[in-house]
């Protein structure tokens, strides 16, 4: 008997006692009691349209913390580059299509200028801070 009983305690052992058992379901959350006090990480977007020679939009003024992610999301009919007048600069090819994105960020505060070279055209200005 004592064997059965040494095989019965071996199936079910996880290590937890009876107590650790009734402790770990005592201190279990239900999800709707739950929070979330992490914030999803800060980044600002910016849509971009180049169509027929017009760019949507145009000398938007916008803000953006530093170290914060910055995603420009391009539409495009025409090549052209992007420039990103930062500390440190950045430079984004376009090419015609669709759906094309860049991503950075800025180090240092301040007004940062986004321009499209061939169409000498402002698309934003981002105030760092």
């Amino acid at each position: 008997m004592s064997a059965a009983a040494l095989l019965l305690a071996g199936c079910g052992s996880s290590g937890e006692t009876a107590d650790t058992a009734a402790q770990s379901a005592s201190s279990t959350v239900n999800p709707t009691e739950m929070t979330d006090n992490q914030n999803p990480p800060e980044r600002l977007v910016i849509d971009v349209t180049i169509k027929g020679g017009k760019v949507t939009p145009t000398n938007e003024q916008l803000q953006a913390g530093l170290n914060e992610q910055i995603v420009i999301r391009v539409d495009s009919d025409a090549a052209d580059e992007l420039h990103v007048h930062s500390t440190p600069e950045h430079t984004f090819p376009v090419a015609i299509g669709p759906a094309q994105s860049f991503q950075f960020s800025v180090g240092v505060p301040g007004r940062v200028d986004v321009e499209l070279h061939d169409l000498h055209t402002t698309v934003a200005t981002i105030q760092v801070q």
